[in-house]
C-alpha cells in the first residue's frame, strides 16, 4: 500500500463501494486471474443476470481489479469474505477502496472525521461539493473539472461512503454520520499489511489508512496492545517510538487466525 499522493480521478465511480458484486466475484476469484480473465468467467458464471457486459467489464477493470487484483489482496479476500460477517468485511473492502482512490480516503479524513469530531451528526451535499471544488482548485486533478464532473463526484463520495456504513443511505441532500468503530479482524490485517509492505514499526502505526477509522498513532498503539492478549504480536512502547515482535510471519497465516478466530 503506497503513501504516494495521487491525481483524484473519477474512477470509483463506476461501482462506489460494490459490496455485493465484490463478494460474488470473489468467489469467482482464482490466484493468478487477469482482470480480463475474472471478466469473462464472470460473465459466464450467470451470477450476474441484471448487469450489462459493458457494465460487468467496468466492475472488474475499473474498479475490482485496482483494489483487489493489481494489489494481490484479491488471494487473502476470498477465504474472509466466505467466513466473515458484512460488518468485518466491509472495513477491509473500505480499506482497499479508499487506497485506490485517493479521493475518497481523503474526504474520509478530512471531511467525514473533522464533521464527527467537531460534534456535527450528518455531511450534506454542499460540504461533498465544497470539498471536490477546493481539491480541482488546488490542482489535485490531472485537469480541471466541469461543474456538472464536480457536482457528480461529490455525489459519488456520498454513496460510497453510504456503502460502507459510514453514512446513511438514501438520496437526500443531508446523509446522517454513522460512526465506524475498528473492529479486531481489521487491526489485525491492517498491521500485518502494512509491515509486509516493508514498513517500518512506527511508519505502519502512523499510517494514513488508520485515519478511515478516526485513529491517531496514539490509538493505534492501543489497539496493538490489545492484539497482545492473543500472542499476535508484542508491543514495546519507550514514549513515541514502538518495536513491535511480530508473531505471525505470513498473510496467509494472518487470514487463518482470523477466519479460525
Amino acid at each position: 500500500m503506497s503513501s504516494t499522493k495521487a491525481f483524484y480521478t473519477t474512477q470509483f465511480s463506476a461501482g462506489l463501494g460494490l459490496i455485493d458484486e465484490t463478494k460474488l466475484l470473489l468467489s469467482l476469484y482464482q490466484k493468478d486471474l487477469s482482470a480480463n480473465q475474472l471478466y469473462e468467467k464472470a460473465l459466464d458464471s450467470g451470477l450476474f443476470p441484471m448487469v450489462s457486459a459493458r457494465r460487468l467489464r467496468n466492475i472488474v477493470v475499473e474498479c475490482f481489479s485496482p483494489r483487489y487484483i493489481k494489489t494481490g489482496a484479491a488471494s487473502y479476500l476470498k477465504p474472509l469474505a466466505e467466513k466473515l460477517p458484512s460488518s468485518m468485511i466491509n472495513q477491509l473492502f473500505l480499506i482497499y477502496t479508499a487506497t485506490a482512490n485517493e479521493i475518497l480516503q481523503d474526504f474520509i479524513q478530512e471531511i467525514y472525521w473533522e464533521r464527527y469530531s467537531c460534534g456535527r451528526d450528518s455531511i450534506t451535499a454542499d460540504d461533498a461539493k465544497d470539498f471536490v471544488g477546493h481539491a480541482v482548485r488546488e490542482g489535485k486533478t490531472q485537469k480541471p473539472w466541469s461543474n456538472n464532473t464536480v457536482k457528480r463526484v461529490s455525489s459519488y463520495l456520498l454513496g460510497c461512503c453510504a456503502d460502507y456504513g459510514l453514512l446513511s443511505s438514501g438520496r437526500g441532500s443531508r446523509r446522517s454520520i454513522q460512526p465506524v468503530h475498528i473492529q479486531e479482524p481489521t487491526v489485525l490485517y491492517l498491521a500485518y499489511m502494512l509491515h509486509f509492505n516493508g514498513l517500518g514499526d512506527n511508519v505502519v502505526i502512523n499510517h494514513r489508512a488508520w485515519t478511515l477509522f478516526g485513529l491517531d498513532g496514539v490509538d493505534v498503539r492501543e489497539e496493538f496492545k490489545r492484539l497482545t492478549k492473543n500472542g499476535w504480536l508484542i508491543v514495546q512502547s519507550a514514549g513515541y517510538v514502538t518495536r513491535i515482535s511480530w508473531q505471525l510471519k505470513t498473510m496467509e497465516e494472518v487470514v487463518d487466525v482470523i477466519t479460525q478466530s
